[in-house]
């Protein structure tokens, strides 16, 4: 096994050891779905929303928020905390390079963010009704750009951060205003011309219009995706420059 293959298998261990964590990052998203499907009117089509049903646009919203929650509640104060204690003061002994840590660390987020997504996918299908989306490759590579970015933006917070309680309040200051343009509160079909571009160029905003768009059978527009790899290159490079083991 690579030696970022075993870092990524104990990384995993570690982040499962703690609940609160584990909660906000991995269940509380699929809880908010759910939530939101038993609401009668999110079952009902909406003549605002061109006919649609609101729970089918909120779908991907919520999918993305539980990936900016994993990003910057789970990731971001793990990886702090990890400094904060001098986990990485000790790793500084070992072999292990910066970008063996930063890359393990984005895989694992990756394989258990990718796990919530499926059990979302399948509650709002089975529960709600939900169509399953219909350019499946689409979707996933949407998915995964949203995520990378997400999680590169979690890794520059967690690199800046000098404690695990100061990675949660910076990463709460950027949580609210991406979940706020990904459409949480006014979906993007609501925001006017300023408010809808500045959403196409988030990491959320454009993540969750490129999954609506592949759920409903279209491809991603060039400009969400390249939003996305955008957030993914210029986040991961600036937490791989400003990377601290103490």
């Amino acid at each position: 096994m690579s030696p970022l293959l075993r870092l990524t298998a104990t990384e995993t261990k570690l982040f499962l050891r703690e609940p609160i964590v584990v909660f906000f990052a991995l269940a509380f998203a699929p809880i908010l779905l759910v939530v939101l499907g038993l609401i009668p009117s999110m079952r009902a089509n909406s003549p605002e929303l061109g006919n649609v049903r609101p729970i089918t646009l909120y779908l991907p919203i919520v999918v993305s928020m539980g990936i900016a929650l994993f990003a910057l509640s789970g990731l971001s104060q793990l990886f702090a905390s990890y400094r904060e204690k001098g986990v990485l003061r000790r790793m500084r002994t070992t072999p292990v390079k910066p970008g063996v840590m930063l890359g393990a660390q984005l895989l694992m987020a990756t394989v258990l963010s990718v796990v919530t997504m499926l059990v979302m996918l399948t509650i709002g299908k089975l529960a709600f009704d939900v169509d399953l989306p219909r350019k499946l490759p689409a979707y996933l590579l949407s998915y995964l750009l949203v995520a990378l970015a997400m999680f590169a933006v979690g890794l520059l917070v967690a690199a800046l951060a000098p404690t695990g309680r100061s990675a949660s309040a910076m990463g709460s200051l950027v949580f609210f205003p991406l979940v706020f343009f990904a459409g949480l509160w006014l979906p993007r079909a609501k925001m006017n011309d300023v408010l809808l571009t500045i959403s196409d160029l988030t990491p959320l905003g454009a993540g969750v219009q490129s999954l609506q768009d592949t759920t409903a059978g279209h491809w991603p527009q060039l400009i969400h995706l390249a939003a996305m790899l955008g957030w993914t290159i210029v986040a991961g490079g600036l937490a791989a420059r400003y990377f601290r083991w103490e």
